[in-house]
């Protein structure tokens, strides 16, 4: 006779693959739909922050709990500032980029693009006195850290990319099609003004963190 137990056990298991499947799945579509409008409200941020904890959060996955650690720090104080909505516009736009046949990341960073128009040779980073702008969706933390380490080191934070601006760096969690992200507009105004002789440095995180922290 079957092992009553075992095979119950083993149905279960299966179920629940199948539903942290559903809900994975179910995640990449909540997310293209709250990005779809190019905004994230406080409302939409609230609902996915509850929607992870009923569906997802107990899923041992960097991707989902990524993206939940950062949802708690943005509303720790109930307040999502604009700066935070935009942080986290550029996260959605990763996730609803996730492609569903491949095995989401084994680790709490994420490769950046490729083609991602970067320094090569990266330069050396001297934090006093120069300006830094950052862009994208920063592994180490969220943006306003990064920013405030800069602060620390003697460094200032730009509004925005021009001529005054030494560093833009760009964050690891990104997605291959950078170009028609909000925050590829950023990258493509460092790139024009490097070309026209403008000492703007585009660095990735990962060197930003080499140079800064020694990782």
């Amino acid at each position: 006779m079957p092992d009553l137990h075992n095979e119950f056990a083993k149905s279960r298991f299966f179920n629940q693959a199948r539903m942290d499947r559903r809900s994975a799945d179910a995640l990449v579509g909540l997310a293209a739909g709250i990005v779809a409008d190019g905004v994230v409200s406080q409302s939409e941020a609230l609902f996915l922050r509850d929607w992870l904890e009923a569906n997802l959060v107990h899923l041992d996955d960097p991707v989902v709990n990524l993206l939940y650690q950062r949802l708690n720090l943005m509303l720790a104080d109930s307040v999502l500032d604009a700066e935070e909505a935009s942080e986290l516009l550029g996260m959605l736009h990763s996730f609803a980029g996730l492609s569903l046949e491949k095995p989401l990341p084994t680790e709490h960073t994420f490769t950046a693009p490729n083609d991602l128009p970067l320094c090569d040779p990266a330069p050396d980073l001297i934090c006093a006195g120069r300006s830094f702008v950052f862009t994208g969706v920063m592994a180490f933390g969220p943006r306003k850290e990064c920013q405030q380490i800069v602060l620390d080191l003697g460094g200032e934070i730009a509004k925005g990319v021009s001529k005054k601006v030494h560093y833009l760096v760009v964050g690891s969690v990104g997605n291959e099609q950078w170009r028609h992200s909000s925050y590829g507009l950023k990258i493509m105004k460092a790139v024009e003004l490097r070309e026209a002789g403008v000492p703007i440095a585009i660095v990735g995180e990962d060197h930003w963190q080499r140079v800064l922290f020694g990782s």
